[in-house]
This record gives C-alpha cells, structure tokens and sequence, in this order.
C-alpha cells in the first residue's frame, strides 16, 4: 500500500503530539521559569539571565560542572573499553555466549536504588565485602573508606554505574560482532590477520556502528547521573560527587529556588545536547570512512 503526503502526516499526528505536549512544552517552560526569580512552580518577577550570570560565579555549580565531566569521561572510556574486551572475548567463546549475554542485562535491570544500597554495603569500611577481600589477599594497605575519601568516592560511584550498564555495552558490542560477515574474519584469517592485527585493520573497524551507539548512550547517561551519589554518598563527602543534577535537586527541592534550579537544568540540557551531537558527528563520519 502506498501512503500519501496526508496519510503520512496523519501517521504522524499522535507521536507528533505527545512529543509535543510532553517535551516541547516541558522545555520551553522550563526555559521561561529560568528567566525569572521564582521560588515555585509559578510566579515569580522576570529577570532576564541574572540566574545563569549567578550560576556562572556559583563554586557549587563550578565544582558539580568539573565533577560531572570527570564522571562522564571515566565512565564513557573504561564502560566502553571493558565492554569492547567482554564482548570480544564472547565472541571467541560461542559456548558459553548464550548463557552469559542473558545474565550480562540482568544487572541493567535492577533498581538504581537497590543497586546503590548493594554497592554502598560492599563499600563499607565496616565488614565490607571490599575491604575483606583486600584484607584477605594481604592487601591491607588499599582498605579505605570508599565512599567517605573524596578521592575515592567519585571513582567508587563509576564503578557502580559500570558494573550497572558494562553488559549492556558489551551485548551491543555483540551483536555487532555477530553482525560481521563470517566470510571477511575468515579471509583475514587466511592473510595472516590474527589477534591483535585482525582487532586493529579489521574489527575495530567493522564495529563502528556498535561504538557510536554505546558511546552516545553512556556519555547521555554520565552527564545526567543523580540517583547513585543521591542515595549513596547524599553528594559528599564534601561536594565530591555532587553532580549537576544533585545540584539541580537540591536547589529545587530542598532550597526551593525553582527559577535557578531550572536555569541549571536547562545549562545541563544544553551540555547534553552539544555533547550527544559532537559524539554523533564525529562517530558517524568514523563509520563512513571505516
């Protein structure tokens, strides 16, 4: 059946309006409310960009900016470098691949709340899991308080989201490598390709699709990270894992400076934004001269 121009547009109507109504609106709202000085949902006297030139000399917004970005870096390269590796090493290993690739997502299914609990009872310096283990490989000199060292905290919370989403990012990594012609690995094969010269010329190339997609989600998902330190450090110690979306709960919702809050909220919009189409670009210009 051949659709018109006016079925297509009828086709399109309801996806168009509940987008609409559930994020265009949301957005250009919560743009309004950042250009005034309301203590609430409504209210509240214009006052131009006062809250973003405030935001700009804020040391917690500063502090919460750096830590963000440090997260996100960490995350996005040892996620995807850890999930590259797994997936490579299943992919060698088809008897067990089944197997492992479903118990692989069952970690991304849990409860952030729940998982945040886990990792913070493994993490205690008191009868931790953690710490046991260091203590009973002789490795008494690394036990520390992971979450309460705010050199340590910020890492420790990664390493939850990682431990989180690492077999996710390696079932994408899978597929794509299950995607891969048998017919070209064998003629690599046969040229002499094998090990890490068949990773580097042919498959770190052929997994390019994979890349960009895990690597645009994980970025997405560090920039706006918030439940983790909320539940598992209350974004200390210090202001050492406070995020901008911490940052953005807590002037919301505990200092009720809806206005600033919001202003913060649309800076970390913007981030994610300019951020999801460099990382697109760049990638997807990758794929095209793979």
């Amino acid at each position: 059946m051949k659709l018109n121009s006016r079925s297509a547009l009828l086709l399109m109507l309801p996806a168009t309006v509940l987008y609409a109504l559930f994020v265009l609106y949301p957005a250009i709202e919560s743009i309004q409310l950042s250009l005034t000085n309301a203590r609430g949902l409504r209210g509240g006297s214009f006052v131009g960009l006062a809250n973003y030139r405030a935001l700009l000399h804020d040391p917690q917004v500063t502090a919460a900016l750096k830590n963000t970005l440090i997260y996100t870096v960490f995350v996005v390269v040892v996620q995807n470098a850890l999930g590259l590796a797994v997936a490579a090493w299943l992919y060698s290993h088809p008897k067990i691949r089944t197997i492992a690739r479903t118990g692989m997502l069952l970690p991304a299914m849990m409860a952030l709340v729940a998982v945040s609990y886990l990792w913070q009872f493994i993490y205690s310096p008191i009868g931790g899991p953690l710490n046991a283990i260091l203590g009973g490989l002789g490795l008494q000199s690394l036990e520390q308080s992971w979450l309460g060292n705010p050199s340590t905290a910020l890492a420790s919370i990664a390493a939850t989201y990682m431990w989180m989403y690492l077999g996710y990012t390696a079932t994408i990594f899978l597929a794509n490598y299950l995607a891969i012609p048998a017919s070209v690995l064998e003629a690599a094969s046969l040229d002499g390709a094998t090990g890490w010269r068949r990773f580097k010329y042919i498959d770190w190339r052929l997994l390019a699709p994979s890349l960009t997609v895990n690597v645009t989600l994980s970025t997405i998902g560090s920039l706006r990270v918030f439940d983790l330190p909320f539940v598992m450090t209350n974004g200390g110690p210090g202001n050492s894992t406070q995020t901008l979306s911490y940052v953005i709960y807590t002037d919301s919702f505990q200092n009720f400076q809806f206005a600033y809050g919001t202003s913060i909220a649309v800076v970390l919009l913007v981030i994610t934004i300019i951020a999801s189409i460099l990382v697109t670009t760049v990638l997807r210009r990758r794929e095209v001269a793979a």
